[in-house]
């Protein structure tokens, strides 16, 4: 696998469309800061570390859905590892005029990018959710 977070993001969404409880996916520290920005969003509902058969370490992440309909109506990947994206603070994209995050990682760690911008700090884009 060459991308680890653009796996991460289509098993959620893949997930979401399927309509299930849980998603059980490799775990990292990029995987599990990006779906602490999810849950404290409200896109998940929780997110927990778990161990699969062979003891490997593993991330849970708990859907959410609003009505029947899944929270995340869509989540795609930035910046991949052919084309890196950097963004100062003032050149950060808005997804859907506001309606949706973008998730940057900075020198101070990730943020959405509505954080990025009150702090004055840039880095690459991550992926845009709404």
């Amino acid at each position: 696998m060459t991308d680890p977070i653009s796996d991460f993001l289509t098993r959620l969404r893949n997930a979401s469309k399927a309509r299930l409880d849980e998603c059980v996916m490799p775990h990292s520290t990029l995987k599990a800061a990006i779906a602490a920005i999810l849950k404290a969003e409200g896109y998940i509902s929780d997110h927990s570390d778990g161990q699969d058969a062979q003891g490997h370490k593993t991330l849970v992440v708990k859907m959410k859905y609003v009505d029947g309909a899944p929270a995340i109506t869509g989540i795609t990947r930035v910046s991949t590892p052919g084309r890196r994206l950097y963004f100062s603070y003032t050149d950060i994209p808005r997804v859907l005029n506001g309606l949706g995050i973008g998730i940057v990682s900075t020198s101070r760690g990730l943020m959405k990018d509505a954080d990025c911008r009150r702090n004055k700090a840039g880095g690459e884009l991550i992926c845009n959710v709404w």
